[in-house]
């Protein structure tokens, strides 16, 4: 059974936590201002749609399709990435909060992840190749079985990726955050 196709769509200040958004695949919509927290968002396709201002924590994302969406100023707390549609997984973030969101297993090439705070999010085993994280908070972000291969990280802090646990070659990293590379070999920095 085919969902609903609904194209060029904007919804402004919808509260989608209490009445669930209608199944169905969403063409180049943009949500303003829109609540999804803990909503279920299961088995929704959203193509090249806009998030601006929308909190989006504890959603369900059970095969969820998000292909060259954009989130911006959106809160995705504890979002489970590794739960949606991965064949067509292409995101980018912007001056989001996704502190204990999971990618596990995601496979995410040449995404942009631009001023956002990621504490405590997981990317076990994730695939992050040519992705940039510019000017990010890592904070306890864990990085663990990691393809981080040519990934920029020289803007962004407070991250621990243990280099002999990860694969970084050709990874970019700033003088002043090295620190996060050298933790795990019990050294002092001074």
């Amino acid at each position: 059974m085919s969902l609903p196709f609904i194209t060029d769509q904007t919804y402004n200040n919808k509260d989608f936590s209490k009445l669930d958004l209608p199944k169905a695949e969403y063409d180049n919509c943009t949500f303003i201002n829109c609540n999804f927290n803990n909503a279920y968002l299961s088995s929704i396709s959203f193509l090249d749609c806009q998030f601006l201002d929308c909190d989006f924590s504890n959603c369900k994302t059970k095969n969820t399709t998000f292909k060259e969406v954009t989130f911006k100023n959106c809160k995705l707390l504890g979002v489970l990435f590794n739960d949606c549609n991965q064949l067509l997984l292409s995101i980018n973030f912007n001056k989001c909060v996704l502190s204990f969101a999971h990618f596990y297993k995601v496979k995410l090439i040449k995404t942009l992840f631009k001023n956002s705070i990621f504490e405590s999010t997981d990317f076990t085993q994730a695939n992050l190749t040519e992705s940039t994280f510019d000017n990010c908070d890592l904070k306890a972000a864990i990085f663990n079985n990691t393809t981080l291969e040519k990934v920029d990280f020289t803007t962004s802090f407070h991250y621990s990726i243990h280099p002999e646990q990860n694969k970084i070659k050709g990874a970019k990293f700033s003088k002043t955050q090295i620190k996060g590379l050298l933790e795990c070999y019990n050294i002092h920095i001074l």
